[in-house]
């Protein structure tokens, strides 16, 4: 009875030669690689960084699996007595024009998976890249996700966040701002770069280290232009950029520095010297004035 069950399970019962043994392992073969690929997948799913959304490992996750359950069913085809070299020459000739069709697809991935690994910006950054400018709000495997400052959503693909240069404006935790500020000639540039420093070290979130730079940058044509340098928290730094301005223009008007206009020197040739007449602007009428 056995010997003859056995028989049977050998017994082909197709045409090609197929047995009830060759579909046995097949199946098993079949089992075993989704089997495989559902634990890597987990496995690979577990490492994945946190700031990967769900919906990307899920997607990451099923890729595995289908590709493992892929190589497990090509490779249990010859149990079935299939020959294989027709299905690779098609198999072939499609991956070519898909890999063709999704090339821009497949270059986002990858750089998707080197942004992940490298880590260069996370969620919450705010950075620049290109002519956007805003915070991160997703990384996602094809394309990251930023908010600009104005709260525009914008997409940008993963292969244009791996090639061009970025600018992080937070992963430093100090971020440094300048100022140029004009004074008068006539005014004390000594006295305007006290004041200035007093305004500056008496503000709470100015550092001290590293220490603010204030110093006469330039002898401009209208002004004695002063530069000042300071460092503020990154969380902070606009808005102490925009009060300290505001401060240091106060004081300055106190201790009688102003921001000079302007000015210009006119020579006159000796034959036009004497034909020039100067009206004070109280001397001319509307109707004058409206005439010219």
């Amino acid at each position: 009875m056995i010997d003859y069950l056995i028989s049977v399970f050998y017994e082909p019962i197709t045409d090609n030669g197929v047995s009830l043994y060759n579909i046995t392992v097949f199946l098993i073969i079949i089992i075993l690689g989704y089997l495989i690929g559902t634990i890597i997948s987990r496995l690979v799913k577990r490492k994945l960084p946190d700031r990967m959304s769900l919906n990307d490992k899920q997607s990451v996750g099923k890729v595995i699996t289908l590709f493992i359950f892929f190589i497990a069913f090509v490779s249990a085809l010859p149990n079935l007595n299939i020959d294989l070299s027709g299905i690779f020459v098609v198999g072939g000739l499609f991956a070519l024009v898909f890999g063709i069709a999704c090339q821009s697809v497949f270059s986002n991935a990858v750089s998707g998976v080197i942004l992940f690994i490298e880590r260069p910006i996370k969620i919450g950054d705010d950075i620049k890249i290109g002519g956007s400018e805003g915070t991160v709000v997703d990384i996602q495997v094809l394309s990251t996700i930023i908010k600009t400052f104005d709260g525009i959503y914008v997409r940008i693909p993963n292969q244009t966040m791996f090639t061009a240069d970025i600018m992080n404006y937070v992963v430093n935790v100090a971020r440094r701002f300048e100022y140029v500020i004009g004074i008068r000639y006539s005014d004390d540039a000594e006295l305007a770069t006290r004041v200035i420093a007093r305004v500056v070290n008496e503000h709470p979130f100015a550092l001290k280290n590293p220490a603010p730079a204030i110093y006469v940058s330039d002898l401009a044509d209208n002004s004695v232009n002063i530069t000042v340098k300071i460092w503020a928290p990154s969380t902070v730094w606009l808005g102490v950029k925009n009060e300290l301005l505001f401060k240091i223009r106060k004081e300055l008007l106190a201790e009688g520095i102003d921001i000079p206009f302007p000015q210009r020197t006119l020579s006159f040739a000796d034959d036009v010297r004497d034909k020039v007449v100067i009206l004070n602007p109280s001397d001319v009428s509307v109707s004058e004035k409206a005439s010219d």
